[in-house]
């Protein structure tokens, strides 16, 4: 369709939608019955619906040949931008044409003047419904899913489109097997790379459109968006799949903006049985400059594959360890956003540096939380590891009371809780990291003590109290 008609369509769709609704009242605009025509096809039952239109299956009435209509809701259908994304998203599927790519073969006008599409019937289950029922995947099978994903990018940006909203949710599986079947779905807030003056505008300057979870930095700060975009999505989906969780999670919107914008990403093998070249995979995705990622969606698959390849190393070393939980509890009452979160990177400054001055490694750093890990040699306890014990105790609160000095401005509070647990590390002493093991399991141990500051039954054990410090956990 030429951008002309294009234009013509949305005034013809706005027209009859207000000589369809004259004198008709808000009870009409609900979903539509079985029998209800779209164009020759015969709407048979409603498969989904959500805020933007709903999906139904649907049977020519004469070839007998059955689909998927797609409806804009009524009270949209005279709104410009959603009507002009809801026309872009029918182009631009049936543009690409791709087999990874749900089809579309026709669009016109509802009797209401609502705008429809159809396009193939699918059955199956969203790659999110997967993950959520199997948990995390390995490597290989991870790469298996994505391979006709990347199918299907690939030819979008051949095409001179951008997804931007590539997520597991929008991958439907049609068939198992050692090569799954899948579909790309849900174009509706695609990017048109040479789109022509007259093609442009669905959205204002600086207008951010996506899912918070899988959005790259340069769509939460409105910059330029490219085919680089969707590699940092693979990148958040490859992480998703291999750990069953996003790299970064944290209900609050403006806190999760803050670690795709400035957090380092976790390391996938932190939580999960992960090589180191399929780490490099992930990190590389997910480089906060998108100059830095992988150039293009083959280059993305090449790398994977040879990655997936390479076995899980067994270099892993069970050890007894100090853990350290910091958290940052911010206050309930609203504040201006830039004094709260400049106030808070300073007291995670604090904390990071103390932590990693006393000889403790990173293991974990998600949003207001960190998670230190000190190896200890295994073996019974001596009076050596308790004396160390207590001095890394005494260290820890004036820490503790340091951070909070520096978060009073802020009103928040500072917390740590000590651990001694078994940690899973890898490498030699000089170059030790923490890539899993029960002290990492945070929430099974985690307590928070009314100044601030906890022990955990089994470290105050270890250090020599006769019970734990009255904590409640939280």
């Amino acid at each position: 369709m030429a951008a002309d008609s294009e234009s013509t369509f949305r005034i013809q769709a706005r027209a009859e939608l207000h000589g369809s609704e004259r004198g008709r009242g808000e009870a009409n605009r609900g979903e539509r019955g079985p029998g209800t025509l779209a164009g020759e096809y015969v709407l048979k039952a409603l498969l989904a619906s959500g805020g933007h239109g709903s999906v139904y299956e649907a049977e020519h009435r004469i070839l007998g040949r059955r689909a998927a209509v797609k409806v804009l809701h009524p009270h949209l259908a005279d709104q410009g931008e959603m009507l002009k994304r809801f026309v872009r998203e029918a182009r631009v599927v049936n543009q690409i044409r791709h087999p990874n790519i749900v089809d579309v073969y026709d669009f016109g006008l509802m009797p209401d003047g609502s705008p429809y599409y159809v396009m193939e019937l699918l059955t199956g289950r969203t790659l999110g419904q997967v993950v959520q029922e199997r948990g995390r995947l390995s490597a290989s099978r991870a790469r298996a899913y994505l391979e006709p994903v990347c199918g299907a990018l690939e030819a979008a940006h051949r095409a001179g489109v951008v997804h931007r909203d590539l997520k597991a949710s929008n991958i439907l599986v049609v068939e198992e097997g050692e090569k799954p079947r899948v579909k790309l779905l849900d174009f509706g807030i695609a990017k048109l790379l040479h789109a022509e003056p007259s093609q442009e505008g669905l959205t204002i300057a600086g207008q951010r459109l996506g899912t918070a979870h899988a959005m790259a930095p340069e769509q939460f700060r409105g910059g330029a968006i490219g085919a680089h975009t969707d590699i940092y999505a693979l990148g958040v989906l490859l992480h998703q799949l291999l750990t069953g969780r996003y790299p970064f999670l944290c209900e609050d919107r403006m806190e999760l903006e803050r670690l795709h914008l400035e957090a380092p990403p976790p390391r996938p093998s932190a939580i999960a049985p992960v090589s180191p070249a399929v780490d490099a995979v992930v990190l590389r995705c997910l480089e906060k400059d998108a100059s830095r990622r992988y150039g293009g969606v083959s280059a993305f698959l090449a790398a994977l594959a040879d990655a997936a390849e390479e076995p899980v190393q067994p270099t892993h070393r069970s050890r007894l360890a100090l853990g350290v939980h910091a958290e940052v509890v911010l206050p309930t009452a609203t504040q201006d956003d830039d004094a709260l979160y400049a106030a808070l990177a300073d007291v995670l400054d604090s904390l990071e540096q103390g932590l990693r001055a006393g000889g403790f490694l990173l293991a974990l750093q998600s949003g207001t939380t960190l998670l230190a890990v000190r190896p200890l040699e295994n073996g019974a306890p001596t009076p050596e590891r308790t004396a160390y014990l207590r001095e890394a105790e005494r260290a820890l609160r004036l820490l503790q009371q340091t951070a909070q000095k520096l978060a009073e401005p802020a009103r928040a509070r500072v917390h740590l809780c000590l651990h001694l647990g078994q940690a899973e590390t890898r490498g030699d002493s000089t170059e030790s990291e923490v890539v899993g093991g029960p002290v990492t399991d945070v929430g099974a141990w985690r307590l928070r003590g009314p100044e601030g500051f906890a022990l955990t039954p089994a470290a105050a054990i270890a250090m020599e109290f006769p019970e734990p410090i009255h904590t409640s956990r939280g």
